[in-house]
């Protein structure tokens, strides 16, 4: 095979060169550089200087107005009118830690935790996806008396130290340690019409060598839509038999919903639902506060109390007055917008037209649900993460921004706003259709 995994990190990255692009651009990559350094990292062959963005659209100082098709973060609209408002309001009035009593925290928890099953009732506050994952890796150790995990090979959970260990796609060199397991997606390349025995089945065998090696299993962790990995959605209900092989072997299923969360699959609010199982721990992020700092934590209350009697836990700036009501007008407006059948209905129209073309383009596979597909380009030598790469950057040139997931870089990953429209779509699959000829 003719490509090597890359780091996530890498995938339509800027090269760093400005030799080329627009001045102002350049000076401000040279500032960048020189505030930021090694750590900071662009996309696109010429980066984007923002100036303003408001539903699906974003506004660049070049004066164009982009489709976005990336970004996940803006669950409900970039700046939609609702969070503006109840942001602007409540910082207006107090903001403050979660050790006093106000009631948008509460208001909050109770709307979130009833869009969950009913074991499922507890909710812990943090600010980042990166925090969710690292506490619910505590809580998993603990409750498990294990400490070993099992996840896929191109996982991505956040950067931590704990969850960068978990995380196999963040490694530019060598991979996760001895107490970490990896294993293939649920591809059905891989697997073939059973995915859900072959996908039980590794982690089987990972659970195996995990303890041949004297670790103590503690649990499985999987984004479940399967982003970073490329996007494996298909069949529903494919996972439920590798949670069970997890919980027979004493550990408990984390189901990490910072990226398919939210109503995205447009079948629900979570994207574990599709598969009918619960989880025994829940993380949520990036969506949850359309771009203001809110995650969390959801899980049953005795894993939580039996955390709870040997550890404290506290974090200054989770759920305070103005993250929770920020949180709290997201879920209003997926309510009020009707945004989990928008996600449904326009990606319907999505994958349709996304088929169409594979039918005469170098597609191997169109996966996903609702508003997370994931295009994958092949040609007969094997993956092919420079058509890609052209695309990503072509889309760009015609106004409409896009990433890359997979193993190789060569799935195009699409993920806009709830709020898009079947006329967003066409714009993207018409812009695709002439980009690849």
């Amino acid at each position: 095979m003719k490509s090597q995994q890359l780091q996530i990190l890498s995938l339509n990255a800027f090269a760093g060169n400005s030799a080329g692009i627009a001045p102002d651009i350049a000076a401000l990559v040279e500032r960048r550089k020189k505030s930021f350094g090694a750590g900071s990292v662009l996309f696109y062959d010429e980066p984007l200087k923002i100036v303003r963005a408001e539903g699906a659209h974003i506004h660049a100082s070049d004066g164009r107005a982009y489709l976005d098709f990336y970004n996940n973060v803006p669950t409900v609209g970039h700046c939609h009118p609702k969070v503006v408002e109840a942001v602007r309001k409540q910082m207006g009035e107090f903001n403050i830690h979660s050790r006093y009593l106000f009631d948008v925290a509460h208001d909050y928890a109770e709307k979130l935790l009833a869009t969950y099953p009913a074991s499922l009732s507890n909710l812990v506050l943090t600010c980042t996806g990166s925090e969710s994952n690292d506490l619910a890796l505590r809580l998993a150790k603990k409750a498990s008396g294990g400490e070993g995990f099992v996840v896929t090979k191109t996982a991505y959970h956040g950067n931590t130290s704990a969850v960068t260990e978990v995380s196999p796609s963040s490694y530019k060199q060598g991979g996760p340690p001895r107490h970490v397991r990896m294993v293939p997606p649920p591809d059905p390349a891989l697997f073939g019409n059973d995915v859900a025995q072959g996908f039980a089945d590794a982690v089987a065998a990972a659970i195996a060598g995990m303890e041949a090696d004297g670790i103590r299993f503690a649990g499985l962790l999987v984004d479940s839509i399967f982003s970073s990995d490329g996007v494996y959605a298909d069949p529903p209900g494919f996972l439920k038999a590798a949670v069970e092989v997890a919980r027979k072997a004493g550990g408990l299923f984390i189901a990490d919903e910072v990226q398919p969360g939210f109503g995205r699959t447009g079948e629900g609010m979570w994207g574990f639902s599709r598969h009918g199982v619960e989880p025994d721990i829940v993380t949520m992020g990036k969506p949850m506060g359309n771009g203001y700092p809110i995650a969390g934590v959801v899980t049953r209350p005795e894993i939580l109390a039996d955390f709870c009697a040997d550890f404290g836990y506290f974090n200054t700036f989770a759920g305070s007055p103005v993250a929770t009501a920020a949180a709290l007008a997201v879920l209003e407006a997926i309510e009020e917008d009707d945004l989990i059948a928008n996600a449904a209905h326009v990606g319907r129209h999505l994958a349709a037209r996304l088929k169409r073309l594979a039918a005469r383009a170098p597609i191997t596979a169109v996966r996903g649900a609702g508003l997370y597909i994931g295009v994958e380009f092949g040609t007969e030598e094997g993956p092919a993460p420079e058509i890609a790469k052209g695309l990503i950057n072509g889309l760009r040139r015609h106004g409409i921004l896009i990433g890359a997931a997979g193993g190789y870089g060569n799935v195009l990953k699409i993920r806009p706003p709830l709020c898009v429209t079947t006329d967003h779509v066409d714009q993207l699959v018409d812009a695709m259709e002439e980009l690849l000829g």
